[in-house]
C-alpha cells in the first residue's frame, strides 16, 4: 500500500494561518517611543515562506523556540564552560542629559478593538483562512481516496502500472503542497501589508495625541501593573483612529501585495470599494511588531 503519511501536508498551510491574521498580529508592543522623534528603520523582512513539511514539524529533531534538541528530540543541556576574558569597554565622554519623562499610557488592544479598519481586515482574513482550510481538507480526502484505490487495485496491476500510478499520486501530492503553500504565503503577505497600514495610523494618531498633551514617553499599558486614568491616552486615540483610517486597502483574494504593487505600480482597481487610496510602501512591508 502506498504510504499516506505525507498526505497531511496539504492541511498544514491552512493550520498555520491562525498566527498571521490581523487579530493574531495585533498583540501588544512592549516597546515605547518618543513622540515627534524619528524612529530607526525596521529591518527588512524576507518574504514569508510556504508552509513547512508537517513530518519535519512532528518528527524527531524539532527545534522549538528557546530550547535546543538533539537527534532524539530530547532537550540538550547547555555546555558549562568558562568564557574568555571580557572585552575592555572604555569610558565614554559625558553626553546630553535626557529631559524629564512625561509619561502617557496606551492600550493597543483596546484601540484595535475600536478600529473599524482592523475589524474589516480581521473579518476578511478569517474568511480567507477558513476557505483555505476547507479546500485543504477536500484535497486531503481526495488524495486519501486515490491512495486507497491504488492499494485495492494493486493485485490487478502490472509492476509498470503500479509504478506509474504511484508516480501520479506522488506528483499530485507535491503539487498540492506547492499550491497550498503558495496560497498560505499570499495570505500571510496580505495580512502583513494590512497590519502595516493600521500600525502606521495608530502610531501617527498616538504621536499627535501625545504631543498635544506635552507627553514625551508613551508606554504600553499591557506592560504596566496599574495606572490612573490621567495617564491613559487610549480614549483620545480611539476617538481619532476611525477618523484618520476608516478602512484599509486589502489586496484582492489570491493576490500578493508585492505582485499588486509591481503590476503597473499603482493601486489595483479591484480593491475594495470605499477604501481610501493609501500610499503603499515601496518594498515588502517591514515585519509587524507584536502586540498583546
Amino acid at each position: 500500500m502506498f504510504p499516506l503519511r505525507s498526505l497531511t501536508a496539504v492541511a498544514l498551510a491552512a493550520a498555520v494561518l491562525s498566527t498571521h491574521t490581523p487579530r493574531a498580529m495585533a498583540q501588544a508592543n512592549p516597546q515605547w517611543f518618543v513622540p515627534n522623534q524619528p524612529r530607526a528603520a525596521a529591518p527588512a523582512r524576507p518574504a514569508p515562506r510556504p508552509a513547512p513539511n508537517p513530518q519535519a514539524a512532528q518528527g524527531p529533531g524539532l527545534v522549538t523556540e528557546g530550547a535546543a534538541t538533539g537527534a532524539e528530540g530530547q532537550p540538550q543541556q547547555q555546555v558549562q564552560v568558562q568564557l574568555p576574558p571580557p572585552p575592555e569597554v572604555p569610558p565614554l565622554p559625558k553626553g546630553p542629559t535626557p529631559p524629564a519623562a512625561i509619561v502617557g499610557v496606551l492600550s493597543v488592544a483596546d484601540v484595535m478593538r475600536a478600529s473599524s479598519a482592523f475589524q474589516q481586515a480581521d473579518k476578511e482574513f478569517v474568511g480567507r483562512r477558513q476557505k483555505l482550510n476547507e479546500d485543504a481538507q477536500k484535497e486531503q480526502v481526495a488524495l486519501r481516496d486515490l491512495g486507497q484505490a491504488l492499494a485495492n487495485e494493486r493485485g490487478k496491476l502490472s509492476p509498470e502500472q503500479i509504478r506509474n500510478r504511484e508516480k501520479e499520486l506522488q506528483d499530485r501530492i507535491a503539487e498540492s503542497r506547492r499550491v497550498f503553500g503558495e496560497r498560505n504565503r499570499i495570505i500571510q503577505e496580505a495580512s502583513q501589508y494590512v497590519m502595516a497600514q493600521i500600525d502606521r495610523a495608530v502610531e501617527m494618531v498616538t504621536q499627535q495625541v501625545a504631543i498635544s498633551r506635552g507627553i514625551n514617553l508613551v508606554l504600553n499599558r499591557a506592560q504596566i501593573l496599574g495606572v490612573t486614568n490621567e495617564f491613559d491616552l487610549t480614549p483620545a486615540v480611539v476617538d481619532d483612529i476611525n477618523k484618520v483610517l476608516a478602512s484599509v486597502l486589502i489586496p484582492p483574494d489570491g493576490v500578493s501585495p508585492v505582485a499588486m504593487q509591481a503590476k503597473e505600480g499603482a493601486t489595483p482597481a479591484s480593491a475594495q470599494a470605499g477604501t481610501p487610496p493609501a500610499k503603499p510602501p515601496a518594498a515588502t512591508p517591514a515585519p509587524q511588531q507584536q502586540r498583546r
